[in-house]
This record gives structure tokens, sequence and C-alpha cells, in this order.
């Protein structure tokens, strides 16, 4: 049964990953299925770095607007590509219908410590927004019917911050607000946070985000915290670090044998992680988006115990 959606409920939204190998494609269609039934507000898809799932977002991209009824977002990164490079993905991606963009910098290549961007790159996520809003420009000065899909179906345009500062970028929460207030002026429409683990880092964020003048909505990035060696391993990758005190309560989950007990972490997690999405909403968030690393069944009892969905499908 798929779930009725009532009209003043918060935003539900997920991310997803194209699958990187042929192998990996019927469980990630499983999954996005599940998730799509749960009929979410949008999906957004990632962007390997340097675009190196390029071809596998699109395809991702154009099967969810042409098979389900769902919005999706791509992800587009710019870093380490000239404003020619960008433009033509941009161009590729409006051409299959694409209308909603996630704008990020990405990282820069792993493999080159003293990289540094040239001259035509296009140098930061503001850059790209500004690009995004060109690119449509000119396909509508140059074309009525696509000038009137656009004012149909406005581009839009989401960008990422970080509630406590970016680790990775070795920025504040203040830099993250005057950046997220950059962005909002070269013409995105909304944010999307990185996860947090205290509903105080994204009220505080909003808070002073509010002050200081940013008016675009913020909407509450929730990663489901069901599995101690995956919160490791997402702070190996983005500096983002799991509160102590959860990590040991998820370690202590263990079986009478010793090892790892999965089913007493996820419930133990969803609980944790349900209670944040609900704490966020009721300070006035707009929304959650889920980061779901491809699983559905954390995503979506997440949803569930935060009384974010009346049914599901089992």
């Amino acid at each position: 049964m798929v779930a009725e959606i009532h009209p003043h409920r918060p935003t539900v939204s997920f991310e997803l990953m194209p699958p990187r190998r042929p192998d990996a494609a019927p469980n990630f269609w499983e999954t996005a299925q599940r998730l799509v039934a749960a009929r979410p507000d949008f999906v957004s898809v990632t962007y390997g770095a340097a675009g190196g799932d390029r071809a596998t977002s699109r395809e991702v991209l154009a099967t969810l607007l042409r098979g389900t009824p769902v919005l999706p977002v791509a992800h587009l990164t710019c870093v380490g590509a000239s404003r020619e490079d960008v433009s033509e993905v941009i161009d590729e991606f409006l051409e299959a219908g694409v209308r909603s963009f996630l704008a990020l910098r990405g990282d820069p290549p792993r493999d080159e410590p003293h990289w540094r961007p040239t001259d035509d790159d296009v140098h930061s996520s503001i850059d790209l927004v500004r690009l995004l809003r060109q690119v449509d420009e000119r396909r509508c000065a140059a074309d009525a019917s696509t000038a009137l899909r656009s004012a149909a179906r406005p581009l839009t345009i989401a960008v990422a911050t970080f509630v406590d500062g970016n680790p990775g970028a070795g920025t504040t929460r203040e830099q993250e607000i005057r950046r997220l207030l950059e962005k909002q002026e070269a013409g995105a429409s909304f944010a999307i946070t990185q996860f947090f683990y205290r509903a105080q880092s994204y009220t505080r964020f909003v808070e002073e985000a509010r002050s200081a003048g940013v008016t675009i909505p913020i909407l509450a990035g929730i990663l489901p915290t069901t599995e101690a060696r995956r919160l490791r391993r997402v702070e190996e990758l983005t500096g983002v670090a799991a509160p102590a005190d959860l990590l040991r309560d998820l370690d202590r989950l263990t079986a009478p044998d010793g090892a790892v007990d999965p089913e007493a972490q996820h419930e133990h997690g969803i609980g944790y992680s349900a209670e944040l999405a609900r704490e966020v909403l009721e300070a006035g968030a707009p929304g959650v988006h889920v980061y779901t690393f491809n699983k559905h069944r954390p995503a979506l009892d997440l949803l569930e115990r935060a009384g974010l969905t009346v049914s599901r499908p089992r």
C-alpha cells in the first residue's frame, strides 16, 4: 500500500548513488523503487568525483524522469573542469529534461596534493550556480519553445552547507553561513545540510543564517545511524564525527558470542535518528533529506519511526 501524503507533511527526500558496476544495478533499482514508493518530494542522484559516473548518473536521472512520478535532482560538481566542459554537461542534463540540480564544488583529486584550479576552471559552487543560470538563460534566448518550457518548469538549484563547518574545507559555521549567503545571491533556490548528529547544530545554524540575511529554505540532512562501522567510515570520508556516546552505545550492542548484533544496532540507531528528525522538524525545519547509502530499509524505517509515513510496502 502506498502511503497517503498529508498536504502539510514536511518534505521528505532521499539521496541515491548510481551503481558503479553493472552487477550492482539490480539491487540499486530495487532500492530506488522502494524509496520512490514512499512518494518522496524529490530524489537526488549523486555525481562522482570529477564526473566519474556522469553517464550512469544521467541514465538514472532519465529513468526516474520517464518511469516514476518523483522529481529527480541532479548532483553536479565542477572541481577541475573548465567552463566549457561544465557548460556541456549542463546542456546534456537540460536536454534530457532535468530541471533541478544540486550545485557542488566537489573534491579535488586525492592523488594530487598540490593541485590548484586553472584560470578557466569553474572554481566554486557559487560559480556553478551562476553558470547553471547562464546556460539556461542562453538556451531560452535561443529558442522560444525552450523559453516556454522553462517558464512552466523553472530551473531549481539546491546547494550544500555544513551546519558545524566543513572539516574537509576547514571552514567554520560562520564561514559556511557567509558562503550560503553568497550562494543565495548567486541564484540558489534552497540548501541541503550535510548530516549532523545534534539538533542544536541545525537550529543554531539556521538562527544565525537568518540573522545574516539567508532567506532560502534550509533542508535538514539526516543519516540513519544504524551501524557504528558505517559512522566511522563516513567520518573518514567527510570529517563529520559521530558523538562518542552514540558510538559507544552502538558498540555495546553485541550478540551473546560477542559479535556485532546488527539488528540491535539498527533498532537503536533508528530510534536515535528518528528523535533527531522529530526535534529539528519541531524546531521549524521544512523537511528531512535522508542520506540512504543505497539502503532502503534504514531510510524507510527512519521515516516510519519519525511519523513521516502512514504505511509503506513490506
